[in-house]
């Protein structure tokens, strides 16, 4: 119905549904990775009572500047998609999208995106400088090094340092722990995003996590996850945070076993399942948030 509902915006314009996939917005799970750590984020800054401009806010930049990083990706690899099956149809690949229209709407997906950061104060505002300036980076990164997941991890992590600041205009230590927990948990689903393509990534020149951890992938892959949980479990502690935020851990803990499990036979689509189903480690750990200072 979501998706249906999208397409029907070509109804107002011919290529409505060519800007709709160019941003992603017909495949929100991208969405989803990005908002569950932020919104944990803004939950913990806000000590379970954050304001509604501030979850709207980050709620809102959460799918603008995921659909930007779309748009930035798609610019930077539009000479490399029509290599990969997966992404050959792509609007950039496919020539239904020109280059100049994508870098138009990144910039204003942006703009847009920086309004809103105004509407907080100036800590926050300094700081989503670095966010621009990660997310446009990141997808330049799997041409000379083998972690661009590392480059897309501190994009992905950086709205949890902006939350803190635009709760209180201060950055407590403890913040990083969230930070860096994040930053492991997307390498480690974004190598799993990895895997699908790798066979076709080793064919064009293409780096990422997946071609340098080799046959170890699900091994690392495992520990990340696991070395994320144990920050997560630093930063409860921290922020004093009890018995229902540890049940989220679990859960995830419980999600990131099955992924493991899953992809034995490293089969493409177990693969992409395993990259889809971190969705649900990052609800149930902001479920346990929500539910640890309700339920106080």
């Amino acid at each position: 119905m979501y998706v249906q509902l999208l397409k029907s915006l070509n109804r107002l314009h011919p290529r409505a549904w060519d800007f709709v996939q160019l941003s992603r917005m017909d495949r929100p799970i991208g969405i989803y990775l990005l908002l569950w750590p932020t919104l944990s984020a803004v939950w913990i800054a806000g000590q379970g009572s954050p304001t509604l401009a501030n979850v709207l806010i980050f709620g809102l930049g959460v799918v603008l500047m995921r659909a930007a990083g779309c748009c930035i990706n798609d610019f930077a690899d539009r000479k490399v998609d029509g290599h990969v099956k997966r992404t050959a149809d792509r609007p950039l690949a496919s020539g239904r999208v020109r280059p100049r229209e994508a870098l138009t709407l990144f910039a204003v997906l942006v703009g847009v995106s920086f309004l809103l950061v105004l509407c907080t104060n100036s800590e926050t505002v300094w700081l989503s400088f670095a966010a621009v300036a990660l997310a446009f980076c990141y997808p330049f990164m799997k041409r000379y090094t083998y972690y661009p997941q590392v480059v897309l991890g501190a994009a992905y992590s950086w709205g949890i340092p902006m939350a803190f600041t635009a709760a209180g205009g201060e950055l407590p230590a403890a913040a990083w722990l969230l930070y860096i927990a994040n930053l492991l948990w997307t390498v480690a689903y974004d190598t799993y995003y990895a895997m699908v393509d790798r066979d076709d990534d080793l064919k064009i020149g293409v780096k990422s996590t997946a071609i340098l951890f080799g046959e170890a992938d699900r091994v690392i892959i495992l520990s990340l996850q696991g070395l994320s949980l144990g920050c997560l479990m630093l930063a409860g502690s921290s922020f004093a945070l009890g018995g229902w935020f540890y049940l989220g851990l679990l859960g995830a803990a419980c999600c990131f076993v099955w992924e493991f499990w899953s992809t034995r036979r490293l089969d493409r689509e177990a693969c992409f399942k395993a990259f889809l189903h971190n969705h649900w480690a990052g609800l149930l750990v902001f479920m346990g948030v929500v539910l640890d200072y309700a339920l106080r």
